[in-house]
């Protein structure tokens, strides 16, 4: 299992916003990125946030989505998404699809399926995938990496960016950009371009657990 060690809450907030601007103004030309994606509508203002200062390739490795059809609706969103991105903007965006390995991730995490929402079992998965995508970016030697999941109000960008920050020490080829996306109404413009495009907004964030939060909840509403 992963190390959490050092990932928690922390009262002194850090903006990681005004840290992802300072590191951007540094940049000469155009850097390639690598950006971990977990769905369309989280992926959607990064792109324009990032398009102009980088090369970006997106990397949809989402196997903790439960079941393998919500997993196969959100790849293929994404994947619409960047052609529709790439069009509007004359870019020139590449997306990566890992395999599904569904099964297997279930195994990995059920260690901590008595965790709460937000607790081990998330860290677990935020950083499972996150290292998943960097080993990807330092291997074909991209200059940055980063997460899109900075975006979401359910998801605390304290912690994802704590975690980039551990993942980077191993990744000396590739620096981590830290992010806070859904800052400066980050999130008003990436709910307004998921209306634009008509986009599926799906209804829980990924796993069996979640999942079946989300259906205890739905049958109490009926």
């Amino acid at each position: 299992m992963n190390n959490f060690k050092g990932i928690k809450k922390n009262s002194n907030k850090i903006n990681y916003y005004n840290m992802s601007i300072e590191e951007i103004s540094k940049i000469e030309g155009k850097k390639s990125i690598l950006i971990h994606a977990c769905c369309a509508p989280c992926v959607c203002w990064p792109l324009e946030f990032l398009n102009e200062k980088f090369e970006i390739t997106v990397m949809y490795n989402n196997s903790n989505i439960y079941p393998e059809t919500e997993y196969i609706i959100r790849r293929d969103e994404a994947v619409k998404y960047v052609e529709i991105f790439n069009k509007a903007h004359n870019a020139n965006v590449k997306i990566i699809v890992t395999d599904y390995k569904g099964l297997e991730y279930i195994n990995k995490l059920s260690i901590l399926k008595d965790e709460p929402e937000g607790g081990k079992r998330c860290l677990f998965c935020y950083s499972t995938r996150m290292a998943e995508a960097y080993d990807y970016a330092e291997k074909n030697n991209f200059d940055y990496f980063t997460t899109v999941m900075t975006i979401s109000r359910q998801k605390d960008s304290q912690i994802l960016n704590q975690i980039g920050k551990s993942l980077e020490i191993h990744h000396p080829k590739t620096k981590y950009l830290y992010s806070d996306f859904k800052k400066k109404q980050g999130m008003d413009k990436a709910v307004k371009i998921q209306k634009e495009c008509n986009m599926y907004r799906q209804q829980y964030c990924g796993c069996i657990y979640s999942y079946q939060e989300y259906l205890i909840k739905k049958s109490k509403q009926q």
